[in-house]
């Protein structure tokens, strides 16, 4: 199946090397389906997402919050993520909407 709408997102970790700690930035992906939203690790149905929101950190980056059943996921965003919040909010009123 193919995904709807995309969004990047990152992950920060750290590795020791030798005697040395370094950061590594990975860049991840959070994709909407007609009936789900991946994540790398997680998997959430659209009928068990109540929102999505952003909140700002700075002038680049910030973090895009998934409000679902199971709790609230934040995930580390670099891009404006206007367009994706809203092809997911109306992907959660129509599924709202069927039931």
């Amino acid at each position: 199946m193919k995904w709807i709408a995309e969004m990047p997102y990152y992950k920060v970790g750290r590795e020791i090397i030798g005697n040395e700690q370094i950061t590594v930035v990975n860049e991840r992906f959070i994709q909407l389906y007609p009936d789900k939203i991946t994540t790398r690790y997680h998997e959430f149905l659209i009928r068990e997402l109540f929102d999505i929101s952003y909140r700002r950190l700075g002038s680049e980056e910030g973090f895009l919050y998934l409000h679902t059943k199971h709790g609230i996921f934040s995930y580390s965003i670099k891009t404006d993520p206007t367009g994706f919040i809203k092809v997911v909010k109306a992907a959660i009123h129509k599924i709202q909407d069927q039931h």
